[in-house]
């Protein structure tokens, strides 16, 4: 009795009606849409997230270098203007004494060490550095100094600023 009432209902549906092919096509055109934008946000968000990790990166390893080098100078000399180029000078314990320049050069911030004035031996210590005044400097105020340094990574509407800020004390007393 079951199985024939069944068989009946089966037999008076003769496929989809318009309504319905419409709504799926609706549906399934939402759905499209919904994850063309998902994997549109996320290739876009990984390309500004590697931007900012980069400049990150740049701006710290400028602020590892110069801290490393000026807890150890005797003799701060940084550029009246913008602070680089940037002179540091310190005695060793052997009494070799040490010199290093900070220039900036096409967004490098380049490190120059000379022992007992020899020839400096010269390195890249961070890229994408910003030349302008205003976003990279460094000054020397009462015994401190403060290093302002910003790396700006990717192009157009794209890019991305990391602005770090140390206040950084030459060793004491000499």
């Amino acid at each position: 009795m079951k199985f024939n009432r069944f068989r009946s209902i089966n037999r008076n549906q003769r496929g989809f009606t318009l309504i319905e092919l419409i709504v799926t096509v609706a549906i399934t055109g939402l759905l499209g849409a919904g994850v063309t934008m998902a994997m549109f946000h996320v290739f876009t968000q990984s390309n500004q997230n590697t931007n900012s990790m980069a400049a990150s990166k740049h701006a710290l390893n400028a602020m590892h270098w110069i801290t490393r080098d000026a807890q150890m100078a005797q003799t701060v000399d940084p550029d009246e203007a913008s602070g680089f180029p940037l002179t540091l000078s310190w005695t060793e314990w052997d009494n070799s004494s040490h010199q290093v320049t900070y220039t900036l050069e096409d967004g490098n911030l380049r490190r120059g060490l000379s022992i007992d004035g020899g020839a400096p031996s010269e390195s890249v210590v961070a890229q994408y550095i910003n030349s302008d005044n205003a976003t990279t400097n460094c000054e020397l105020v009462s015994g401190v100094l403060t290093l302002k340094v910003t790396a700006t990574v990717g192009e157009g509407s794209r890019t991305t600023s990391v602005t770090k800020v140390r206040q950084i004390a030459p060793r004491p007393g000499l």
